[in-house]
């Protein structure tokens, strides 16, 4: 992921990309679209794409999304990877409380992804106007900021987010707070 333009991504953590299977792979475009070497064959699902398995959960979930970060893939799979592990851990919050810290990364990785990459969230990029995909793990984390009062943070995210086609109502509801918030602040505090 970390060499799509535009990104700002160091790399996972901990994670050794040349001892990854597939992560020195590329794809045989003989075919006409790009078809991925597996044992026995060949296949269209890049080895981003295919590195996490819809079981994972938890501290392997996490493990396996880093991983496919680092694996060859396109914004789109890194796109889908992402909020597909948001919305797991979103899920498995009670059950993985310590998952949440890895959301907020994880959706802010994907906005950043989203930006850098239209393309990932577009169903074609080429028409104009161009139609976004809805996209649920950027809005997952400004309700998560929203709930815990971060309003002003939660806001920021909802105007980047606005870019493509959503947040709009979001962003609405954080001005009216943070306007109230600051309204009742300038006046000591007082109702």
């Amino acid at each position: 992921m970390a060499a799509i333009p535009g990104m700002i991504f160091a790399g996972s953590p901990g994670v050794v990309r040349e001892s990854l299977p597939g992560a020195s792979d590329r794809p045989d475009e003989s075919y006409g679209s790009p078809m991925w070497p597996i044992p026995g064959g060949s296949t269209s699902a890049t080895p981003a794409s295919q590195h996490v398995p819809m079981e994972a959960s938890g501290a392997v979930l996490v493990t396996r999304v880093w991983e496919a970060l680092e694996l060859p893939g396109s914004a789109m799979d890194y796109h889908f990877i992402l909020q597909g592990a948001i919305d797991r851990l979103w899920t498995a919050r009670r059950s993985y409380p310590s998952g949440l810290e890895l959301l907020e990364v994880f959706a802010r990785l994907d906005l950043e992804l989203m930006e850098a990459a239209p393309q990932a969230v577009s169903f074609d990029a080429d028409v104009r106007p161009v139609t976004f995909v809805r996209v649920t793990s950027v809005p997952r984390l400004i309700s998560l900021l929203e709930r815990e009062g971060a309003f002003t943070e939660a806001l920021a995210l909802a105007q980047r987010l606005a870019r493509f086609g959503q947040g709009e109502e979001a962003v609405a509801r954080l001005l009216d707070k943070t306007h109230a918030l600051a309204a009742e602040s300038s006046v000591g505090g007082r109702a």
